[in-house]
């Protein structure tokens, strides 16, 4: 799928997520209905979805994990995918660097870190090790909520 300028402002737009098609059409002198359509093809190509985010921060009880992780071997796709339907992954992405992955996990207060590591991350094979950076303070952090 193209992502075209109208595609990226819709987008844009779309950062509130209440925010009407007419609005969002009204204000970029589209149609109603090539806005609506657009969103729709965005949606079903996997570039967009409509959540509702929360901050970690703002839940009582609950708190965000960055994980650096290094893997034993290069299958660095499968152990990715794998890792990211772990019970409190929000996220996995295979980056460069002294990680071959780093993972968001929300944790809260009857799921901590050592029952992450302990009852998810251990069912993960070929995990060479791990470091932990808590998040003590975020700025802009928004997540599905998934627990």
């Amino acid at each position: 799928m193209k992502i075209d300028k109208i595609n990226i402002a819709i987008i844009k737009h779309l950062r509130d997520g209440r925010k009407s098609f007419k609005e969002i059409a009204d204000s970029l002198n589209l149609s109603e209905n090539t806005v609506r359509s657009r969103v729709n093809k965005l949606t079903e190509n996997g570039v967009f979805e409509v959540c509702g985010l929360s901050d970690p921060e703002k839940l009582p009880g609950h708190s965000t994990v960055i994980i650096g992780i290094k893997l034993q071997s290069m299958d660095l796709i499968n152990i990715g995918k794998e890792f990211s339907k772990l019970k409190g992954v929000v996220s996995v992405s295979v980056v460069t660097g002294r990680f071959d992955l780093i993972a968001i996990v929300m944790l809260k207060e009857d799921f901590g870190l050592l029952e992450f590591y302990t009852k998810e991350a251990s069912k993960v094979k070929g995990i060479k090790s791990v470091e932990s950076f808590v998040v003590y303070k975020n700025y802009n952090l928004k997540v599905p909520y998934i627990l």
